[in-house]
């Protein structure tokens, strides 16, 4: 996995373990390499499927996607559907 050279703070809700923070971080870093150097579908496929264990709220997903958003720019929303409707192995978003 590549390390984002960009500095933004990953949403974090209260009441997360080790395991909950390192599954939404996982899924944060794959959208920010699905803008800025590309990610393998599945990876981020995979990705998701952990944070969505840890976020099965439709509305707190919501949330926290707003937040990563206006942080970082980059949107968890538009990027999944993107993973979700192309058969392309790579996935790289234009900003």
């Amino acid at each position: 996995m590549t390390q984002s050279d960009k500095n933004f703070a990953y949403p974090i809700l209260p009441g997360w373990n080790k395991a909950d923070i390192i599954a939404a971080s996982k899924l944060y870093s794959a959208i920010s390499n699905a803008y800025e150097t590309g990610i393998g579908r599945q990876e981020l496929l995979d990705a998701y499927t952990d944070f969505k264990k840890v976020v099965p709220s439709k509305s707190e997903e919501k949330q926290i996607g707003r937040e990563f958003e206006k942080d970082s720019g980059y949107s968890i929303y538009q990027t999944m559907k993107v993973a979700r409707q192309t058969t392309s192995q790579r996935i790289k978003m234009e900003d």
